[in-house]
């Protein structure tokens, strides 16, 4: 009886060993290793599913997927109100504001938990976790990881007009999306500005589709700028790229579109003014209906809601000829100007950084009915 019971105990401990390597090899970490990725710079960053931080780093011009291990799940982020940030950010790194840049800014949408990506002044990227008022230092050469390089990245060496390097729009911005990692920025091809699909757990494939949208503040067609920042949005059941650009086109790619080695054109919705280049868009909700919001650099804030743009049919394709003047889809200003980053603390609130008029670097949250 008993040698039946332990046949009987290794059979269901056997199955359920079984049951959970299996489980495991589901997971999108399945594959990772731990090591240094060797990143040479944040650029820009995104959370997928799992706790999985998404870094576009274009020096190497390579996407790290990053294994943070951040699953605690919440409901609610905790709300920030944070005065002379870039100086306790500099503080907790033992130096001071003229010693760092912060990069970028991102909320995983599992623990609430805020991440900040951070360059000092001898080229080491750094990336910090928020702890109240406090900062945990994310270990980037000791990491679960996986990376994929992205093919054709515009070189190293490459120069715009004005003798700036290209190279840091190598990534512009990432988004993941369905099982894909969005990746927009510049390549070594004679139409430069590009938008990937990679699929993620990363293999050695990924689609690279070339762009073209008619800029109406510059009056022509243009094919070598970055999108600068973007949002995939649907709209009757279609997925959109919503892209915005320097100078400021407002752009709509249907995802499908973008094939690899296809030639696209964006339908240009709105010019939202020369002299002014986006920094960071999201989306939210506001009393049961979608809007997203994209912050400037010569701007406010800005709020449309998707039903604006589902309406609008038409493209602009012909010149804004008077500096700064906003036409196609309309948009609220709203009363937030210098603000850097912006990203969905939870489903009531966004978490912003802000410059304010006395040059003080604040975070700070805000409920999205106030957006």
């Amino acid at each position: 009886m008993k040698k039946l019971h332990l046949g009987i105990m290794l059979c269901i401990l056997a199955f359920t060993t079984t049951s959970l390597i299996k489980k495991d090899d589901k997971t999108l970490t399945a594959n990772f290793v731990t090591g240094n990725p060797e990143i040479a710079s944040i650029n820009t960053m995104s959370f997928g599913p799992e706790g999985i931080l998404f870094i576009g780093d274009s020096k190497n011009a390579t996407i790290y997927a990053l294994d943070t291990k951040d699953v605690d799940k919440k409901q609610q982020g905790t709300k920030a109100n944070i005065g002379e940030f870039d100086k306790k950010i500099a503080a907790s790194l033992g130096t001071d504001v003229s010693n760092i840049k912060i990069t970028d800014m991102a909320v995983n949408p599992i623990s609430k938990s805020v991440y900040f990506s951070v360059n000092t002044a001898d080229g080491t990227p750094v990336l910090l976790k928020l702890n109240g008022e406090n900062f945990e230092s994310i270990s980037l050469t000791n990491a679960s990881f996986s990376k994929i390089g992205l093919t054709n990245a515009v070189a190293t060496d490459k120069k715009d007009r004005r003798g700036r390097s290209q190279r840091v729009w190598a990534i512009s911005d990432l988004k993941y999306h369905d099982g894909k990692v969005m990746v927009s920025g510049l390549s070594n091809k004679e139409f430069s500005s590009t938008f990937r699909s990679i699929p993620f757990p990363f293999k050695d494939t990924q689609d690279f589709a070339s762009l073209e949208i008619y800029h109406a503040a510059h009056g022509k067609y243009e094919t070598h700028a970055p999108i600068k920042t973007f949002s995939i949005i649907n709209m009757d059941n279609t997925d959109y790229v919503l892209a915005s650009y320097t100078c400021t086109p407002l752009v709509l790619f249907p995802l499908n579109d973008l094939k690899n080695g296809k030639h696209t054109k964006g339908r240009t919705v709105a010019e939202l003014g020369a002299g002014n280049s986006p920094i960071d868009m999201i989306s939210l909700e506001k009393e049961g209906k979608p809007y997203f919001v994209m912050t400037n650099t010569n701007r406010s804030a800005m709020r449309i809601d998707y039903e604006t743009i589902a309406n609008f049919k038409e493209s602009l394709t012909e010149p804004v000829t008077e500096f700064a003047v906003a036409t196609g889809v309309n948009y609220v200003s709203l009363p937030m100007v210098n603000v850097l980053q912006i990203d969905n603390l939870d489903k009531e609130n966004v978490i912003y950084m802000q410059r304010t008029a006395s040059g003080e670097l604040i975070l700070r949250s805000r409920p999205t009915r106030w957006m």
